[in-house]
């Protein structure tokens, strides 16, 4: 397991609370984000995450950098999961530990909406009538020489 990874399994937020504990933390933040069933009115039957995973893994890493620049005493562990998730499934785990708690819970907010800003992943919503990419990015760009 690396602290900042895309992966193709289920997440166990327990290994990535473990990856950032040591002894100077006094608080561990861990934040998942699960599928769920309805947005907007609209019933998802699952969702399907696609990434980049070299440029995805090297910005997590930029996320957990900027963190410890932002908030010093800090150690991070990020993770996104790809591929089709159900109902329920954690999309993506994030870990934070500091001394004191405000840190940790700041630095773990940061870390969710740096990931929604730069990292590469795509989401597509599937229903039982249709599908569509959501998010910030609308649809998944095709590589140069596709």
């Amino acid at each position: 397991m690396k602290r900042f990874e895309i992966v193709t399994t289920e997440l166990n937020p327990e290994l990535y609370r473990q990856a950032v504990l040591h002894p100077n933390a006094g608080a561990v933040t861990v934040f998942t984000g699960h599928v769920r069933e309805w947005t907007n009115g609209i019933q998802t039957t699952y969702l399907a995450y696609e990434a980049y995973v070299p440029m995805a893994e090297k910005m997590l890493a930029q996320i957990g950098q900027e963190i410890q620049e932002k908030w010093p005493e800090t150690k991070v562990a990020i993770a996104h999961r790809i591929g089709e998730l159900q109902i329920s499934d954690i999309a993506v785990v994030i870990a934070v530990s500091s001394p004191h708690r405000k840190a940790a819970y700041e630095a773990n907010e940061y870390a969710i909406e740096r990931i929604k800003e730069i990292v590469p992943i795509w989401k597509k919503e599937i229903w039982q009538n249709g599908e569509e990419w959501v998010g910030d990015q609308q649809k998944k760009p095709v590589p140069k020489g596709e």
